[in-house]
Parts: structure tokens; sequence; C-alpha cells
């Protein structure tokens, strides 16, 4: 009879671990060997090929960052999502990489990130293609363009506020639901109900497997947002084939992108225009809907200062009444203590805590090796919460921004030519939300809500569950008193 440990059966069994246990323990020879003699920053891996992604993902991301930066110092290695990451934290190591050595660090997310975004979109180029792409984002996005998106935004806000009153509601599910309906007007301006809830529910897919582990076996969150992408893709280039038999670019991004491409010098294809416009949906959908959560929340814990904002938003109220008018562009700019909360929001939730960037060639920075193909992430959350430049860092004070914060230690949209720039929408959202919110309701959170969770953004626990109820006064009383 043939021993057990040397029959065909187990020797089958054996095989798979033991080939990956030799390639695993190759790659990591092969990756000492030409590593060797190179200073690399300081730092822990992780587990292998796991790395700290869980770690990352899992914890209040202040304690991730500030236990690395207390041990290591302001630049650390890390292996996050797959890749072997240098992570900095000073604003001249920021601005080097960034800015004026920008070259040397192409934009970049983990493949698995790309790969659902799409490889196309405007955030992973370089060179002329980027300039071309960036100047084609930003005609959609600039003041110029949003100014007359005022009524639409208000529309949707002034549709979605009366099913909060008087129910408990989740609020970074409803920002969200907010949140993606502006985002999906100005990507691709109007559209049928049927299209919208078709990209909805695919978006929604998506964004469920975007932080997951990248394994694509069937029944997994990520090879389910993988297969939504998929069919996303083809939505939209069915909207793209009505435009164009139509012969109506329409409005929004996808107008844009579709005029452009009657210009030689731009000519982009199909899966290009998808990939920019998923993009700039997922870039302005989870983003906004964090950051309004965090408004709310932060507001919520501060009753002075929602009282005094509260107050700026009455008095404009009170003006549109006695004018017998609607909100304007020109009213939004006279929010000045909104506008600080926005801010100061932004810089204490850190909704970006990190960007992706990659060394295109070996790179020395701060004294340390950077090996190619390395990602380096700059840290915006670490410089945010420094009280070497935000006094008292932990409490949310927006008076802090009426003086200039020093330069290039706030970057809430990121820095350079790959800056972010859907900045002026996520503003016009934010202060547009809270007129009409503050001077009609109140909130109470419900439970406690001092946690942080990922969804995929650092956003409060649980989403936090709000109680909604009207104001006992009405700013139309006001208004009406004064006539």
């Amino acid at each position: 009879m043939q021993p057990f440990l040397s029959s065909p059966t187990f020797l089958s069994q054996l095989f798979p671990p033991l080939l990956f246990c030799s390639s695993f323990l190759l790659a990591l020879f092969l990756q000492w060997l030409y590593h060797k003699g190179k200073r690399l920053p300081p730092g822990s891996m992780g587990w292998p090929y796991l790395g700290e992604t869980h770690k990352l993902y899992t914890q209040n991301p202040n304690t991730f960052f500030s236990k690395r930066l207390k041990r290591y110092g302001g630049i650390f290695k890390t292996h996050i999502l797959g890749c072997p990451c240098v992570m900095i934290s000073s604003p001249e190591a920021m601005r080097t990489v960034l800015v004026t050595q920008a070259h040397l660090f192409k934009p970049t997310y983990p493949a698995s990130k790309e790969k659902m975004i799409g490889p196309e979109a405007v955030f992973f180029q370089q060179g002329h293609y980027h300039s071309m792409l960036k100047k084609l984002v930003q005609a959609a996005f600039l003041p110029s363009a949003i100014k007359n998106s005022v009524l639409e935004v208000e529309h949707i806000v002034l549709k979605l506020l009366p099913n909060w009153a008087n129910t408990t509601i989740n609020a970074l599910q409803e920002m969200k639901r907010y949140a993606f309906e502006v985002a999906a007007i100005s990507a691709f301006g109007e559209i049928m109900e049927i299209e919208m809830e078709e990209i909805k529910d695919m978006y929604r897919c998506l964004e469920k497997g975007y932080n997951s582990f990248p394994l694509y076996v069937p029944g997994t969150s990520y090879w389910k947002s993988l297969k939504a992408r998929k069919v996303l893709n083809e939505t939209i280039r069915r909207l793209i084939q009505k435009r164009r038999e139509s012969k109506n670019n329409g409005r929004g991004l996808l107008g844009v992108l579709l005029q452009a491409r009657g210009h030689k010098m731009y000519e982009l294809s199909d899966s290009q225009i998808a990939d920019n416009l998923i993009g700039v949906i997922f870039a302005a959908h989870d983003t906004t809907a964090s950051v309004l959560t965090w408004v709310l929340k932060y507001l919520h814990d501060n009753v002075n200062l929602l009282e005094a904002v509260t107050e700026e938003h009455e008095r404009i109220k009170t003006k549109l009444a006695i004018e017998n008018r609607g909100l304007t562009w020109n009213d939004t700019r006279q929010m000045p203590l909104s506008g600080r909360v926005f801010q100061e929001t932004l810089r204490s939730a850190s909704i970006l805590s990190f960007t992706f960037r990659e060394a295109v060639q070996d790179v020395e920075l701060e004294g340390y090796s950077i090996p190619k193909g390395w990602k380096v992430l700059p840290l915006f959350r670490s410089i945010h919460h420094s009280a070497d430049f935000f006094p008292q860092p932990e409490t949310f004070d927006p008076s802090r921004f009426e003086v200039p914060p020093r330069p290039n230690t706030y970057m809430p949209f990121g820095n350079g030519v790959h800056s972010c720039p859907g900045s002026e929408l996520a503003k016009l959202e934010v202060l547009l939300l809270l007129h009409h919110f503050t001077v009609s309701y109140r909130w109470q959170v419900e439970g406690n809500e001092d946690g942080i969770q990922y969804g995929p953004f650092p956003v409060p626990k649980h989403g936090l569950p709000i109680k909604i109820s009207p104001r006992k006064k009405m700013v139309t009383e006001v208004a009406n008193s004064t006539v």
C-alpha cells in the first residue's frame, strides 16, 4: 500500500500552497536584493501581502497616522491595498511631490481602484492628455459654469427636506442621495428618471467594493463591483449614442466633452468619456456627502455656532422675502460664517486623508530613497491636525480661517496641477443645504456618535442618525413681521 504522504492526491493538494510560499519567499528575496544598500524610510510593511490595509480601514484614521508619525517621524513606509507606500507629512515634502517635482510622481491609485473608476480618468494622467482633460473638466465646474446651477441644486434640497421632517434619518445616506443627484446633473445634465435610477443602482454596487479587499472571486464585493462597473460603462455609452443621434450635446460635463470632441485636438473615445464621467461622479459624490454629514455633526455639537449660522441665513431669507425673489449665486457669496464652517469642516474631518502618487523613477526625498513604482502618499489629515499649523487642532473653530492659513498646510482639495476642480460645487451644495435646513429645522443626534468609520471616507459612526423636527419659529414669520 502506498504511504499517504507520497500518494498523488496528497502531493496534488500540497503543491499549490508550496508554490505560493516559494513564490512569495522568492519575491521577498528579490525585493531585499533590489533594496540592499538603499536607505528606505523607517516603518513596518505589516503582514505579508495583506500589509496594514486592515488597520488603516478599521481604526480611527487619526490614530493610525499619529502612532506611526510619533514612532517613525514625518516620513515612513507601510504597505496598503497591495502596494508598498511611503507616507509624508511635512509641507515641504508635500510641495515637492505635488508641485515642484510633480513630474517625478505620477498620479495613481492602487490598480484595484483604477479599474473601478476607469484608467483613462483625468485623475491618473500626466502631460498633454492630462492638461487637455483638466481644461475640459474645469470648464464644467468653474464658478462661471456652476453659478447657473443654483436653482437646480436648490430644487433638489427643497425636494428632499420635507421627507426628513419629523423622522430619524441616517444623515450619511441622505447626504449621499443629495450629493449623487447633484453630481449626476453636473455630469450628465438632464437625464431620464429611468436612466438615473439605473446609474444610481450600479454606482451603489461599485461603491460597496471600492474599499474591499481586491479579491476577484465570484461572490466577493470586489467582483460584484467590477461587474457593476461594466454595466455602468454600457449605460453611459448608450447615453452618449443617444446624444449623438439627437445632435444635441446637452449640458453638464458630458455636453462639454461631446462638444469638445468636434475639435481635432480633443479626440476623445466613448471609453475615455465614460471613465471621466464615472470618475467625476465618484469624486463629487462620496466626498461631498461625507463633508455634509460632518457639517451637521459639528453644528449639532456647537450650539452657539449653530445659532450664529442660523442668524446669518435668517437675514438672507428675510431679505429675499422683502425683495420677493429666490436665492442667487451672489447671495451664496454673502454667507461668510457658513463658508468658514465649510473650511473648518474640511480641515477637521479631512475627508481626503491622503492622495496617491507613484515614483516614476528612484527618487531621493528628505534623505531617503523611494524606489521606482512605490506609492507616495501626502498625508493631508496629519498636516491638518498638526498643532504647529492649526493651534488646538481638535477644537472645531471656524474663526481660524478669518486669517489665511500658512501655504501648503491646508489642502482639502489637493495641490498643484492635479488639485480637485470641484471645490466650488461642493461649497455650493453645503451653503444651499445649510440655508434651508437651518432656518426651518433642528436636528438631534441619536445615540453616542463620537466614533469614526469609513464609508468609504471617514464619517461619524453609524452614519450619524439624527432626529429632525421643524423649528418652532419659522423665518417666514420674521419676514412677515417686517413688512
